[in-house]
Parts: C-alpha cells; structure tokens; sequence
C-alpha cells in the first residue's frame, strides 16, 4: 500500500468520524423531539432546522476555555482526545464495503474491542484530573461501570467469533448467514445493552446524572473540550451500530451487496442507532446498584449460556 492510498484513506475514516457522528446527533434531536411531543429546534436554516449542528458549533467555539486552578493541566487538557481518538481508530478498522476499509489489519475485531475499551477511559481521566467532587465520583461511577460491561461486551463478541471461526471482521461477514439472527440472539440483546453501558447512555448515564453529580466527570468543562466529549459519545453510537450491523447484521449482505454493501452497512448500523436513541427516550436512569446487578446477575450469565451454545452449534455443525 503506498503511502498516497494509506492518506487518502487515513482522511476518509477521519471525515467518516465527523460526519457521521453530527448526524447522529442531529437524528437524536429530531427523534426525540418527535418523541416526546415537543418542536424543538425546528426553524434553524430553514428545511427541519438542518442548521442548528452549525449553531451548537459556533456556540461552543465561543465559549471560554477554562481550566480549574486545582486541575491536572496536562491530564485534564488531555482527556478529551483520550475519548474521542480510540473511536477515530475503530471507524478506521470497520469495512463497510467489500474490500473498502481504512485499515485492513489481522485481527480486526479483537483490535476494535481494544481501542473502544481505551477510549471509555476518557471520563475516567476527566473526572481524576478535574479536582471536582462531583467530577471524581463521576469517574468512579465511570470506572465501575467499564469494568462491569466491558466483561459481557467481549463475551457477547467472542461467540460470533466462535461461530465465524475468524477475528476478521470482513471474514465475519462472508461468513455470516440470516439464520445467526435466530441462533445469536441473545448475544445480540447483550451487547446492545452493553455497549448503550458503555457509552454511559440513558438509561446508564448515572455517572453524568446532573440530578445527582452536577455532569459527572464533564462538571468542569466548557467549550470545545466539552464539544469532543459529546462528539465522541456520537462516534461511540456510530461505532457500536456499525460493529452490531457487521457482526450480527450481516454488514454489506444484501440485494446488490457489490454495488450498494456500503449503504445496507450504513442502514444497518443506523437501525442499532435509532435503537439506542429509543432506549434514552423511553427508560429512565438506572440506580448505580441497579446498573451493577444488571450487569452480573443477568448479562454475564447471558453472555456466557450463549458462548456454550455458540460452542455447541459448532461442533454439531462441525
């Protein structure tokens, strides 16, 4: 691969990143005014208010930059390209298209998990650094979180593995077949509740719960910085819904596949998406307590009958 090919396509997972999360967000806006019976931003730029993504952006450009005098410099200055780098790295590693992916590296599944596991690190680092009460218990809550969902995530993942007989996320395509939306089920449902976990999302948002801890690890930050933060909870979304469509979904499979693999990747991921714009607008917060034993008593037990079941199907089917 040159080194003109390895830019052009280091560009375009980077535009991907950009673009797909600020739709994304407006979609979530528009899904949940809709919702909820309420107008919402409508007017801005005339055609559904498509303007109001530029409005928010001028905003947080001109909001004051402030770092607390307590603060970690360094670390706090940091925090918010520790969230939203590792999921510019894993839009880079998921092929859309047959033979169309950023990077093509072995392995590529186990790589994705590895680098969204980093990036839930950020609120983490935020709340450590941010010399905030609300922003430490926050982190804690963040920490305690990653460690209980993490665990299923990777479970639920490893049984499509198991069952693909690859850690290629293209092979997991071709080898992908309708009948896994049957047999694979359960580990679906887990690793959509998982990853909603992951990204700290309604219904599992108890370490921003600004009823209880002000913004959680995000208290003390303002303009661009908070930006990246919302802007990586997006690419979060965009990720998990591009992972979900590809291992579960049958990526690019489809009427078409070799001319329009790229648009049923793209609608499937969209569907996951949705889904998880559905579940903030329709349950509410999970207590910390109640988000734990979600996680223990019901996922990981879950995850795991599923990997037996998964090692079953394949030495039958073996």
């Amino acid at each position: 691969m040159s080194l003109l090919e390895i830019t052009l396509r280091s560009l375009a997972a980077l535009a991907a990143v950009l673009v797909l999360p600020l739709v994304a967000g407006q979609t979530e806006h528009k899904v949940m005014a809709h919702m909820q019976g309420r107008l919402g931003p409508m007017y801005a730029g005339g055609f559904h208010g498509w303007a109001q993504l530029v409005a928010d952006g001028v905003k947080f450009v001109q909001k004051e930059d402030i770092t607390p005098a307590a603060a970690d410099q360094r670390i706090f200055r940091l925090a918010p390209a520790i969230a939203l780098i590792p999921y510019v790295v894993a839009m880079a590693l998921l092929p859309i298209h047959p033979g169309v992916v950023a990077a093509e590296v072995p392995a590529s599944l186990l790589l994705v998990l590895a680098v969204i596991g980093v990036g839930v690190l950020g609120t983490l680092v935020a709340g450590w650094a941010s010399a905030n009460k609300y922003a430490l218990i926050g982190g804690m809550r963040a920490a305690a979180q990653l460690l209980a969902y993490e665990l299923p995530l990777v479970l639920s993942v490893a049984s499509i593995a198991m069952a693909a007989g690859t850690l290629s996320l293209a092979a997991v395509v071709e080898a992908w077949s309708p009948w896994w939306l049957l047999w694979q089920l359960p580990g679906g449902i887990v690793f959509v509740v998982a990853a909603t976990a992951e990204l700290q999302r309604p219904p599992f948002d108890a370490p921003i719960a600004d009823s209880e801890v002000v913004m959680g690890p995000l208290t003390e930050y303002t303009g661009l910085r908070f930006a990246f933060f919302m802007l990586a909870e997006y690419a979060g979304m965009v990720v998990m819904g591009l992972l979900f469509g590809i291992l579960w979904l049958g990526g690019w499979q489809g009427p078409l596949a070799e001319h329009l693999g790229w648009l049923w990747t793209l609608l499937k991921g969209s569907l996951v998406v949705l889904l998880i714009i559905w579940m903030r607008v329709s349950w509410p917060r999970l207590r910390e307590d109640q988000l734990q034993r979600l996680a223990w008593t019901v996922l990981v037990p879950l995850a795991l009958a599923q990997i037996a079941l998964t090692a079953v199907g394949v030495v039958i089917v073996g």
